[in-house]
Parts: C-alpha cells; structure tokens; sequence
C-alpha cells in the first residue's frame, strides 16, 4: 500500500510561525493541553507516517500537518489514511475523514498489512499508566481483575502499535506518581523489553516507547535496555519537582534542556483554526 503525500495551501512553516508578532497571544495562558499539543506536534517533525490515537494525538498530528511536518500522513485506528479533513474529526471515525483522504480500508486490512507489516514511523498514544521501560497500562487500576479501583477502555490499537510501529510517542496529560510508575496494575502494551523477558508471543518490531511529552517536560529512550530518561523541562519547572512526581528514580539528562514555550502562530492555529470548539482543549 502506498500512502500518498498531499500539498496544502494553509501549511505554515516552523520559521513563519516564530515569526508572528506576539501581540497574537498577548496576555493569554498557555494551557496545560496546549502546552501538549505543541510539544506533540514538534516531535513529528522529521517522520512520514504516523498511526494517531484518540484525544490529543489526533490534535497534534493535524497541528504537525500545519507547521513542521506538512506531508506527513495519518493513519487513524478506523482505517481511513491520508486525511485531510476539513475540520477537527470529533474522533477517529469521524464521517469528515473520509472525504478526500487516499484510503479507507477495513480494520482487518490496517492491522494486518499496516500495521504488522511495520508501515508506521510513529505510533501516537495515550495511556493511563506508563512505567521506566515505556510498558503501557490502558485497562485497569487496581491490583484486583474482578474488582478493580477503576476500569479504562483498554488497549484498542495501542498494543498493535506498540509491535509494529519503529517508534511510539506517548502523550501524558498529568505527570504524578499515579501515571508514572514503578510497576503497572496491568500491562496492556509490553514494550520489546517486556516481551523480550516474557519469552512467549512475538517480539515488538520497533524500538517502543522512545518520546514521553508531559505537562512538566520531554522524557527520551534511546534504547531497548535503557530507562526513559528526563531531558527537557518546560519554562519554569524545577527538575527535582519532575523526579519527585514520578514514582521511580527518575534519570536527569547532564544535558537538560529547557523546552521553548508554544509560539503566537502555533496557539492561534489551535485556538482559531483546529479545535476553536475545544474537543481535544479542554
């Protein structure tokens, strides 16, 4: 399957977009899922095919459509390919999706031929829990299956991705103790450190979770044996504030950058262009 690129007329560049006066955003707060959105959208820079999740990777795919990665395709779990909706989806199987995109195939075909056939650059996640090694925990909260504290949709596409895409972004709406920790109540998605160990079932084509973008900062894995390591904060947040909201001893890069804060263009292309009904801003 070939998964064709498009032009856009509306695509601004990274370079224009830094250029925008700030009076655009002039005396407004940046929110927290702003805040993730724009970081989610600049990690794509670079990539071509990307499988989008539900909730903010969905936004920040279509914000990376507009700034730094004009020609990257989407890949949604409902099996539509190279949209270009006219409008926000409300979801990933959203009717305005299918109109003009280069393919609508059965979830069959996706999971089958996209998806184990390694076709994905990136595979874009959200998760309930995410522990030092990138494992996912989307299905429960609690140590007891019958009777668990809380019960979350599960996995959907998410362990497909995790096994056959080169890479996994995760995006983390909250970075507590409760999200980031030392063991999973349950995992949903082993990332190839966890498969490697378990000896049963086939191994993750990719290289996992290597991307965590939080409402604190940017966490990296560089490899299959490594731990996510902290390597950007954002403006204003203490480094040692990062290690104490994550419930394992968290590596600090000797190299900690400080992130650049989201930029008048990038906040107005979501405020006024992409989600001015707020579906994924909330």
């Amino acid at each position: 399957m070939t998964l064709s690129a498009h032009d856009t007329t509306e695509t601004r560049s990274r370079d224009e977009l830094s250029e925008t006066t700030s009076s655009e955003a002039a005396g407004d707060e940046v929110t927290s899922s702003e805040l993730l959105t724009v970081h989610s959208a600049r990690a794509l820079a670079g990539r071509n095919v990307v499988f989008a999740g539900h909730g903010l990777p969905t936004l920040a795919v279509s914000l990376a459509q507009h700034t730094v990665a004009p020609d990257i395709e989407i890949v949604y779990e409902s099996g539509v390919t190279g949209a270009r909706p006219p409008a926000m989806p409300r979801s990933i199987s959203d009717s305005i999706l299918v109109p003009g995109a280069a393919s609508v195939m059965p979830m069959t075909h996706l999971f089958n031929y996209v998806l184990q056939g390694q076709r994905i650059d990136v595979g874009f996640l959200g998760a309930a829990q995410v522990d030092k090694y990138g494992n996912l925990n989307s299905t429960l909260i609690g140590e007891n299956w019958e009777h668990p504290d809380s019960r979350l949709p599960g996995s959907g596409g998410a362990i497909e991705a995790m096994a056959g895409a080169a890479e996994i972004f995760l995006v983390m709406r909250r970075h507590t103790p409760r999200t980031f920790v030392e063991s999973l109540d349950f995992v949903t998605s082993p990332g190839p450190k966890k498969a490697a160990e378990a000896a049963v079932g086939s191994m993750p084509a990719g290289a996992g979770v290597t991307h965590v973008i939080t409402d604190m900062g940017l966490m990296t894995r560089f490899a299959q044996d490594e731990e996510l390591t902290l390597t950007a904060v954002h403006p204003g947040v203490d480094p040692a504030e990062v290690v104490r909201q994550t419930g394992w001893s968290l590596q600090v890069s000797p190299d900690l950058e400080t992130t650049l804060p989201p930029t008048p263009g990038e906040l107005a292309l979501l405020r006024e262009t992409l989600d001015p009904a707020r579906i994924y801003l909330r």
